[in-house]
Protein backbone atom coordinates (compact mmCIF):
# COMPACT_ATOMS: atom_id res chain seq x y z
CA UNK A 1 0.00 0.00 0.00
CA UNK A 2 3.02 2.26 0.73
CA UNK A 3 4.55 1.86 -2.21
CA UNK A 4 1.14 2.44 -4.43
CA UNK A 5 1.16 5.79 -2.17
CA UNK A 6 4.65 6.61 -3.27
CA UNK A 7 4.65 5.82 -6.77
CA UNK A 8 1.48 8.06 -7.05
CA UNK A 9 2.93 10.58 -5.12
CA UNK A 10 6.37 10.93 -7.51
CA UNK A 11 3.33 10.98 -10.59
CA UNK A 12 1.71 13.71 -9.17
CA UNK A 13 4.86 15.59 -8.51
CA UNK A 14 6.32 14.87 -11.80
CA UNK A 15 3.03 16.12 -13.36
CA UNK A 16 3.27 19.35 -11.59
CA UNK A 17 6.70 20.18 -12.80
CA UNK A 18 5.75 19.31 -16.57
CA UNK A 19 3.26 21.86 -16.03
CA UNK A 20 5.52 24.00 -14.27
CA UNK A 21 7.98 23.62 -16.94
CA UNK A 22 5.04 24.07 -19.76
CA UNK A 23 4.28 27.26 -18.42
CA UNK A 24 7.41 28.24 -19.01
CA UNK A 25 7.11 27.15 -22.65
CA UNK A 26 3.30 29.06 -22.98
CA UNK A 27 4.85 32.01 -21.71
CA UNK A 28 7.93 32.23 -23.90
CA UNK A 29 7.26 33.83 -27.54
CA UNK A 30 6.25 30.99 -30.15
CA UNK A 31 7.29 30.87 -33.83
CA UNK A 32 3.99 29.12 -35.42
CA UNK A 33 4.14 31.18 -38.65
CA UNK A 34 2.51 29.37 -41.40
CA UNK A 35 3.40 30.10 -45.01
CA UNK A 36 6.49 31.46 -44.69
CA UNK A 37 8.06 30.27 -47.97
CA UNK A 38 9.08 33.78 -50.11
CA UNK A 39 6.48 34.58 -53.16
CA UNK A 40 4.84 37.49 -54.42
CA UNK A 41 1.45 37.94 -55.61
CA UNK A 42 1.42 38.56 -60.11
CA UNK A 43 -2.66 38.39 -60.42
CA UNK A 44 -5.79 39.31 -58.43
CA UNK A 45 -8.98 38.67 -60.34
CA UNK A 46 -11.72 39.48 -57.40
CA UNK A 47 -10.96 38.22 -54.30
CA UNK A 48 -9.34 34.87 -55.94
CA UNK A 49 -5.05 35.73 -56.27
CA UNK A 50 -1.92 33.56 -58.06
CA UNK A 51 0.83 33.32 -55.97
CA UNK A 52 4.33 32.69 -57.84
CA UNK A 53 7.51 30.83 -55.99
CA UNK A 54 10.94 31.02 -57.76
CA UNK A 55 13.15 28.27 -56.84
CA UNK A 56 17.26 29.58 -56.82
CA UNK A 57 17.64 27.34 -59.55
CA UNK A 58 15.34 26.15 -62.39
CA UNK A 59 15.58 22.98 -63.40
CA UNK A 60 12.39 21.89 -65.00
CA UNK A 61 11.12 23.93 -68.07
CA UNK A 62 7.58 24.09 -67.47
CA UNK A 63 5.86 25.55 -64.58
CA UNK A 64 3.23 23.87 -62.21
CA UNK A 65 0.24 25.58 -61.36
CA UNK A 66 -1.11 24.23 -58.05
CA UNK A 67 -5.05 24.49 -56.99
CA UNK A 68 -6.16 23.84 -53.71
CA UNK A 69 -9.75 23.34 -52.36
CA UNK A 70 -12.00 26.05 -51.94
CA UNK A 71 -12.61 24.56 -48.57
CA UNK A 72 -10.04 25.34 -46.10
CA UNK A 73 -6.43 27.26 -47.16
CA UNK A 74 -3.40 26.60 -49.70
CA UNK A 75 -0.74 27.09 -46.93
CA UNK A 76 -1.42 23.52 -46.06
CA UNK A 77 1.29 22.97 -48.76
CA UNK A 78 3.56 25.36 -46.91
CA UNK A 79 2.49 24.90 -43.40
CA UNK A 80 5.88 24.06 -41.47
CA UNK A 81 9.25 25.30 -42.65
CA UNK A 82 11.21 21.68 -42.65
CA UNK A 83 7.85 19.93 -44.26
CA UNK A 84 6.99 22.08 -46.86
CA UNK A 85 5.70 20.68 -50.15
CA UNK A 86 6.14 24.17 -51.58
CA UNK A 87 9.93 24.70 -50.27
CA UNK A 88 10.65 20.76 -51.52
CA UNK A 89 9.41 21.42 -54.78
CA UNK A 90 11.43 24.44 -54.96
CA UNK A 91 14.50 22.93 -53.99
CA UNK A 92 13.98 20.63 -56.73
CA UNK A 93 14.25 23.53 -58.94
CA UNK A 94 9.74 23.69 -59.94
CA UNK A 95 8.55 27.22 -60.57
CA UNK A 96 5.57 26.98 -58.97
CA UNK A 97 2.04 29.19 -59.26
CA UNK A 98 -0.66 28.78 -56.69
CA UNK A 99 -4.05 29.58 -56.43
CA UNK A 100 -5.21 31.72 -53.34
CA UNK A 101 -9.10 31.17 -53.71
CA UNK A 102 -9.77 33.84 -50.78
CA UNK A 103 -12.57 34.64 -49.08
CA UNK A 104 -15.56 34.80 -50.25
CA UNK A 105 -18.55 37.61 -49.47
CA UNK A 106 -22.61 37.70 -49.89
CA UNK A 107 -21.38 38.85 -53.75
CA UNK A 108 -19.85 35.26 -54.32
CA UNK A 109 -22.98 33.57 -53.71
CA UNK A 110 -23.98 32.53 -57.23
CA UNK A 111 -20.54 31.35 -58.54
CA UNK A 112 -20.89 28.18 -59.91
CA UNK A 113 -17.80 25.59 -60.86
CA UNK A 114 -17.76 27.09 -63.64
CA UNK A 115 -16.90 30.24 -62.84
CA UNK A 116 -14.14 29.20 -60.86
CA UNK A 117 -12.73 27.02 -63.63
CA UNK A 118 -13.76 28.42 -66.83
CA UNK A 119 -13.30 31.69 -65.00
CA UNK A 120 -10.19 32.13 -63.04
CA UNK A 121 -8.62 29.15 -63.34
CA UNK A 122 -8.39 29.50 -67.18
CA UNK A 123 -7.47 32.95 -67.06
CA UNK A 124 -4.54 32.30 -64.06
CA UNK A 125 -3.50 29.31 -67.50
CA UNK A 126 -3.52 31.93 -69.67
CA UNK A 127 -1.57 34.50 -67.70
CA UNK A 128 1.10 31.55 -67.08
CA UNK A 129 1.40 30.52 -70.81
CA UNK A 130 2.11 34.57 -71.56
CA UNK A 131 4.34 35.23 -68.81
CA UNK A 132 6.61 32.26 -70.13
CA UNK A 133 7.00 33.00 -73.42
CA UNK A 134 3.53 31.98 -74.97
CA UNK A 135 4.34 28.28 -73.73
CA UNK A 136 1.75 26.24 -75.57
CA UNK A 137 0.68 23.95 -71.99
CA UNK A 138 1.72 24.18 -68.38
CA UNK A 139 1.42 21.55 -65.69
CA UNK A 140 -1.20 21.55 -63.29
CA UNK A 141 -1.81 20.06 -59.84
CA UNK A 142 -4.88 19.94 -57.52
CA UNK A 143 -5.40 18.77 -54.27
CA UNK A 144 -8.75 17.53 -52.86
CA UNK A 145 -11.98 19.63 -54.19
CA UNK A 146 -8.98 21.42 -56.04
CA UNK A 147 -8.22 18.11 -58.04
CA UNK A 148 -11.80 18.02 -58.70
CA UNK A 149 -11.64 20.96 -60.32
CA UNK A 150 -8.23 20.42 -62.31
CA UNK A 151 -10.19 17.21 -63.45
CA UNK A 152 -12.59 19.32 -65.49
CA UNK A 153 -9.92 22.13 -66.23
CA UNK A 154 -7.86 20.06 -68.10
CA UNK A 155 -11.00 17.47 -69.66
CA UNK A 156 -12.02 21.25 -70.96
CA UNK A 157 -9.00 22.51 -72.14
CA UNK A 158 -6.72 19.53 -72.77
CA UNK A 159 -4.63 22.07 -75.40
CA UNK A 160 -3.34 24.04 -72.26
CA UNK A 161 -2.57 20.91 -69.73
CA UNK A 162 1.11 18.93 -70.60
CA UNK A 163 1.11 16.67 -67.25
CA UNK A 164 -1.81 16.14 -64.62
CA UNK A 165 -1.10 16.16 -60.87
CA UNK A 166 -4.25 14.77 -58.86
CA UNK A 167 -4.06 14.50 -54.77
CA UNK A 168 -6.74 12.84 -52.68
CA UNK A 169 -9.15 14.19 -55.36
CA UNK A 170 -12.50 12.55 -55.30
CA UNK A 171 -13.83 11.89 -58.57
CA UNK A 172 -16.12 8.86 -57.98
CA UNK A 173 -18.51 9.38 -55.47
CA UNK A 174 -20.62 6.29 -55.60
CA UNK A 175 -18.99 4.98 -52.05
CA UNK A 176 -19.98 4.51 -48.63
CA UNK A 177 -16.52 4.22 -47.70
CA UNK A 178 -16.30 7.54 -45.57
CA UNK A 179 -19.37 9.14 -43.35
CA UNK A 180 -18.90 12.21 -45.65
CA UNK A 181 -19.98 10.68 -48.50
CA UNK A 182 -23.11 9.51 -46.29
CA UNK A 183 -24.17 12.81 -45.22
CA UNK A 184 -23.41 14.50 -48.27
CA UNK A 185 -25.85 12.00 -50.28
CA UNK A 186 -28.83 13.14 -47.69
CA UNK A 187 -27.93 16.86 -47.71
CA UNK A 188 -30.50 19.71 -48.71
CA UNK A 189 -28.03 21.54 -50.38
CA UNK A 190 -30.96 23.62 -52.15
CA UNK A 191 -32.38 24.09 -48.48
CA UNK A 192 -28.98 24.96 -47.28
CA UNK A 193 -27.63 27.71 -50.05
CA UNK A 194 -31.26 28.93 -49.49
CA UNK A 195 -30.62 29.91 -45.91
CA UNK A 196 -26.77 30.57 -45.60
CA UNK A 197 -26.27 31.70 -49.57
CA UNK A 198 -22.62 30.94 -48.77
CA UNK A 199 -21.89 28.12 -46.87
CA UNK A 200 -20.29 28.98 -44.02
CA UNK A 201 -16.70 27.38 -43.35
CA UNK A 202 -17.18 27.37 -39.81
CA UNK A 203 -20.28 24.89 -40.10
CA UNK A 204 -18.16 22.48 -42.48
CA UNK A 205 -15.35 22.88 -40.45
CA UNK A 206 -17.62 21.44 -37.40
CA UNK A 207 -19.09 18.30 -39.78
CA UNK A 208 -15.40 17.44 -40.43
CA UNK A 209 -14.29 17.57 -36.84
CA UNK A 210 -17.42 15.14 -36.03
CA UNK A 211 -16.87 13.06 -38.65
CA UNK A 212 -13.91 11.28 -36.60
CA UNK A 213 -14.95 13.10 -32.56
CA UNK A 214 -12.54 10.77 -30.54
CA UNK A 215 -9.25 11.49 -32.29
CA UNK A 216 -10.20 15.16 -34.12
CA UNK A 217 -11.54 16.24 -31.19
CA UNK A 218 -10.42 14.47 -28.06
CA UNK A 219 -6.78 12.46 -28.77
CA UNK A 220 -4.79 15.97 -30.23
CA UNK A 221 -5.64 17.85 -27.18
CA UNK A 222 -4.55 14.49 -24.96
CA UNK A 223 -1.57 14.46 -27.26
CA UNK A 224 -1.05 18.08 -26.53
CA UNK A 225 -0.99 18.32 -23.06
CA UNK A 226 1.40 14.59 -23.07
CA UNK A 227 3.99 17.29 -25.27
CA UNK A 228 3.50 20.39 -23.69
CA UNK A 229 7.17 20.45 -22.74
CA UNK A 230 8.13 20.07 -26.31
CA UNK A 231 8.30 23.24 -27.75
CA UNK A 232 8.31 22.23 -31.38
CA UNK A 233 5.28 19.88 -30.83
CA UNK A 234 3.37 23.42 -29.36
CA UNK A 235 4.58 25.24 -32.36
CA UNK A 236 3.08 22.65 -34.74
CA UNK A 237 0.51 21.77 -33.22
CA UNK A 238 -0.73 25.56 -32.94
CA UNK A 239 0.68 26.12 -36.62
CA UNK A 240 -2.36 22.98 -37.53
CA UNK A 241 -4.75 24.29 -35.40
CA UNK A 242 -4.39 28.04 -37.41
CA UNK A 243 -5.18 25.95 -40.40
CA UNK A 244 -7.97 24.01 -39.39
CA UNK A 245 -9.91 26.70 -38.33
CA UNK A 246 -9.00 29.34 -40.82
CA UNK A 247 -11.87 28.32 -43.08
CA UNK A 248 -13.36 30.78 -46.27
CA UNK A 249 -17.10 30.03 -46.95
CA UNK A 250 -18.15 28.23 -49.88
CA UNK A 251 -19.93 30.33 -52.54
CA UNK A 252 -23.72 28.71 -51.82
CA UNK A 253 -24.36 27.71 -56.13
CA UNK A 254 -20.88 25.67 -56.18
CA UNK A 255 -21.72 23.93 -53.11
CA UNK A 256 -24.64 22.94 -54.56
CA UNK A 257 -23.15 21.75 -57.72
CA UNK A 258 -21.13 20.07 -56.11
CA UNK A 259 -23.45 18.10 -54.25
CA UNK A 260 -25.67 17.25 -56.25
CA UNK A 261 -23.35 17.01 -59.47
CA UNK A 262 -21.51 14.99 -57.70
CA UNK A 263 -21.86 13.40 -54.55
CA UNK A 264 -25.89 12.45 -54.78
CA UNK A 265 -25.24 11.74 -58.86
CA UNK A 266 -21.75 10.39 -59.67
CA UNK A 267 -22.11 12.82 -63.00
CA UNK A 268 -18.31 13.03 -63.44
CA UNK A 269 -16.73 9.68 -63.47
CA UNK A 270 -19.54 8.96 -65.75
CA UNK A 271 -18.79 12.36 -68.14
CA UNK A 272 -22.15 13.25 -67.62
CA UNK A 273 -20.98 15.98 -65.77
CA UNK A 274 -21.81 19.64 -67.58
CA UNK A 275 -20.08 22.72 -66.42
CA UNK A 276 -21.60 25.91 -68.08
CA UNK A 277 -23.13 23.81 -70.71
CA UNK A 278 -19.95 21.82 -71.47
CA UNK A 279 -19.96 17.99 -70.71
CA UNK A 280 -17.24 16.88 -69.06
CA UNK A 281 -15.57 13.63 -71.03
CA UNK A 282 -12.45 12.60 -69.30
CA UNK A 283 -12.18 10.76 -72.81
CA UNK A 284 -10.24 14.42 -73.24
CA UNK A 285 -7.69 13.61 -70.36
CA UNK A 286 -5.17 12.01 -72.75
CA UNK A 287 -2.34 13.66 -71.26
CA UNK A 288 -0.41 11.84 -68.80
CA UNK A 289 -1.39 11.60 -65.00
CA UNK A 290 -0.48 11.12 -61.87
CA UNK A 291 -2.53 9.84 -59.16
CA UNK A 292 -2.10 10.44 -55.37
CA UNK A 293 -4.36 9.24 -52.58
CA UNK A 294 -4.02 8.31 -48.82
CA UNK A 295 -4.62 4.71 -47.61
CA UNK A 296 -6.56 6.12 -44.38
CA UNK A 297 -8.15 8.54 -45.80
CA UNK A 298 -11.69 9.70 -43.91
CA UNK A 299 -12.61 12.66 -45.92
CA UNK A 300 -11.74 10.81 -49.71
CA UNK A 301 -11.28 7.49 -49.10
CA UNK A 302 -9.46 5.88 -51.67
CA UNK A 303 -12.63 4.00 -53.25
CA UNK A 304 -13.45 7.68 -54.50
CA UNK A 305 -9.88 8.62 -55.98
CA UNK A 306 -9.03 5.26 -57.29
CA UNK A 307 -11.02 5.17 -60.76
CA UNK A 308 -10.03 7.61 -61.82
CA UNK A 309 -7.13 6.28 -64.29
CA UNK A 310 -9.41 3.73 -65.58
CA UNK A 311 -11.97 6.49 -66.80
CA UNK A 312 -9.51 8.72 -68.64
CA UNK A 313 -8.07 8.59 -72.41
CA UNK A 314 -4.67 8.71 -71.24
CA UNK A 315 -2.10 5.68 -71.95
CA UNK A 316 0.36 6.90 -69.02
CA UNK A 317 -1.49 7.29 -66.07
CA UNK A 318 -1.33 5.68 -62.13
CA UNK A 319 -2.18 5.88 -58.79
CA UNK A 320 0.00 6.57 -55.91
CA UNK A 321 -1.33 4.77 -53.23
CA UNK A 322 0.36 6.53 -49.33
CA UNK A 323 0.23 4.77 -45.87
CA UNK A 324 -1.26 7.82 -44.67
CA UNK A 325 -4.71 10.15 -44.37
CA UNK A 326 -5.94 12.97 -45.67
CA UNK A 327 -3.37 15.84 -44.67
CA UNK A 328 -0.58 13.12 -43.31
CA UNK A 329 0.53 13.64 -47.65
CA UNK A 330 1.27 17.35 -47.28
CA UNK A 331 2.62 16.96 -43.26
CA UNK A 332 4.39 13.95 -42.65
CA UNK A 333 7.73 13.51 -42.63
CA UNK A 334 7.58 10.06 -44.00
CA UNK A 335 5.05 11.16 -46.87
CA UNK A 336 7.44 13.91 -47.87
CA UNK A 337 10.09 11.63 -48.79
CA UNK A 338 7.69 10.01 -51.02
CA UNK A 339 5.49 12.75 -52.48
CA UNK A 340 6.98 15.84 -53.95
CA UNK A 341 10.08 14.09 -54.92
CA UNK A 342 7.89 11.64 -56.86
CA UNK A 343 6.10 14.40 -58.51
CA UNK A 344 9.33 16.49 -59.47
CA UNK A 345 11.00 13.19 -61.04
CA UNK A 346 7.38 12.32 -62.53
CA UNK A 347 7.24 15.83 -64.11
CA UNK A 348 11.12 16.10 -65.60
CA UNK A 349 10.53 12.89 -67.29
CA UNK A 350 7.87 14.17 -68.86
CA UNK A 351 9.10 17.60 -70.14
CA UNK A 352 9.81 17.15 -73.77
Amino acid sequence: MLKVMENHINDTLTRLEEFQNSSNILNTPLKPDIAVTPHEIVYEMDRVKLKYYKPHKITHKIPLLITYALINRETMLDLQPERSVIATLLELGIEIYMVEWGYPTRKDQFQTIGDHVNGYMDTFVDFIRARHDQIPKINLMGICMGGTFSTIYAALYPEKVKNLVTSVTPTSFDTDKGLLHIWMKNIGAELLGKHYKNMPGDIMNLGFLLLNPARLMIDKYVGFINNIEDTDFVENFVRMEQWIFDSPDLPGATFEQFINDCYKNNLLIQSKMEVDGKRIDLNNITMPLLNFFGKYDHLVPPEACDQLIKKVASEDASNVCLNTGHIGIYVSSKCQKAFAPKIASWLKQREN
